[in-house]
């Protein structure tokens, strides 16, 4: 699934890449209560175990990286099948809540960072506003011809000369996002000149009098390939969020076109959405 976002302050309507549900207060305050399993109720026993420990994990009596319990340990304490235990386990590390660490066991997984559609800002901006240390290693950066596909969303002639900046995205050393860019506008070819492991976007302003306006952005949920995998730290089967962005100044003219994948068990992207009155 792919939906578009147009970032213009003129909007009254912002479409979102995923809604949000969250758990009703009471629900919440349920679970975190609750110490055993209603074996009578006709929510199923590995849901009610999957909620416990969720809450458990909200309120901070599972900590960040503190091991959870087994699945024999789960199932003598409540007493239910180990079956049950690992279907709960399963879940829970499939979205991101639980990792496990070969031969150690199950822990709980950093909160997922929760990244505003809504707002054009860096990555750099958007971890320093969160108190983790950005960091980044550029992979490649280069001025080659632009191929079809980035020359048709930056509105130039295929082959025209354009910046390719590939980068590795972290946050407190831990890498989060893979980032391929396009750059097309006068005097393009000078960037190759500066150190861009900081923010690109302090970079064009300061040097170029380039200030991002809008955006025009896309998600959609993909499978990483296993070199992506392997770089971005990810364990096998965990979703990553592949982002298309195409960048405009103040005049909207496109200058940037971005190919991003953000790890799917570390973001969680978050719209709020207006109702339009159409009367």
């Amino acid at each position: 699934m792919s939906i578009r976002f147009l970032y213009n302050p003129l909007l009254t309507t912002i479409a979102a890449w995923s809604i949000v549900v969250y758990t009703t207060r009471c629900e919440a305050l349920f679970y975190q209560r609750m110490t055993v399993l209603n074996k009578h109720a006709a929510v199923p026993l590995y849901l009610q175990l999957k909620k416990l420990l969720e809450a458990q994990i909200t309120n901070g009596t599972l900590a960040p990286h503190s091991r959870v319990p087994s699945e024999r340990e789960l199932s003598e304490q409540f007493g239910i099948s180990r079956m049950t235990a690992r279907q709960a386990l399963a879940e829970l590390i499939q979205e991101g809540r639980l990792y496990t660490s070969a031969g150690k066991g199950t822990f709980v997984s950093e909160p997922k960072i929760r990244q505003n559609v809504q707002a054009l800002t860096s990555f750099t901006e958007e971890m320093q506003h969160r108190a983790l240390k950005p960091t980044t290693e550029v992979v490649r950066c280069v001025l080659e011809p632009a191929p079809v596909g980035v020359a048709r969303n930056l509105g130039i002639a295929e082959g025209t000369a354009v910046v390719c900046l590939e980068r590795l995205r972290l946050a407190d050393n831990e890498p989060l996002a893979l980032e391929t860019a396009w750059l097309s506008f006068a005097g393009v070819e000078r960037l190759l000149e500066f150190d861009l492991a900081g923010s690109l976007y302090a970079v064009l302003q300061q040097e170029f009098g380039l200030i991002p306006a809008e955006a025009i952005q896309e998600f959609e949920a993909i499978l990483p390939q296993q070199l992506e995998r392997t770089v971005l730290h990810m364990q096998e089967a965990a979703p990553v969020l592949r982002l298309q962005r195409t960048t405009f100044d103040s005049e909207r003219r496109p200058f940037e076109y971005v190919q991003s994948l953000y790890r799917g068990d570390r973001y969680r992207f978050v719209a709020r959405l207006i109702r339009e009155d159409r009367a």
